[in-house]
C-alpha cells in the first residue's frame, strides 16, 4: 500500500487528507473504552472528521456491505468446501462477527470518509 491510496488511509487508521495524522485516537481496535473515540480533526492537517450530525450513518451501509462479506466466505468454507454441521457453523460465525466488530466499526467509518475526502499532497501539515 502507497501513501496517496485509499486503502492506506482505510487499513492504517490515516486522515483521508494528509495519510498522515491519526483517524481514530487510539490504534487499538480492541481497546473497548475507546475503539470508538475519534479524533475531532486531524492533527497535522486540521481536516475536520466530525461532519455534520449523521454523517456518518452511511457508514453502517458499509458496515453491512463487510458483514455480508463475511457470512458469504464462511458459508462458502466451511458449508460448502469443508462440509461442517450447521450448528457448528453458526457458532463460528456469531463468534467472529462478535469478535470483529470493533475492526468493522473503524474499517466502515475510515470507507465512508473516504469515499468524500481525497488525499492531497499538498496540504500542509504540522507533524513531524
Amino acid at each position: 500500500m502507497n501513501k496517496g491510496s485509499k486503502l492506506y488511509s482505510i487499513f492504517l487508521n490515516k486522515c483521508p487528507r494528509c495519510q498522515t495524522g491519526n483517524f481514530f485516537a487510539v490504534n487499538n481496535p480492541y481497546n473497548l473504552k475507546q475503539f470508538d473515540k475519534m479524533n475531532p480533526q486531524c492533527p497535522c492537517c486540521g481536516e475536520r472528521f466530525e461532519r455534520e450530525p449523521g454523517y456518518y450513518t452511511g457508514a453502517l451501509y458499509v458496515s453491512y456491505a463487510y458483514y455480508v462479506a463475511l457470512i458469504v466466505n464462511c458459508f462458502i468454507l466451511l458449508e460448502v468446501l469443508l462440509d461442517m454441521d450447521l450448528t457448528y457453523f453458526l457458532l463460528i460465525l456469531v463468534a467472529l462477527i462478535i469478535g470483529l466488530t470493533p475492526p468493522v466499526f473503524r474499517l466502515a467509518r475510515l470507507t465512508w470518509i473516504n469515499f468524500f475526502v481525497s488525499f492531497d499532497p499538498h496540504k500542509p501539515t504540522h507533524c513531524p
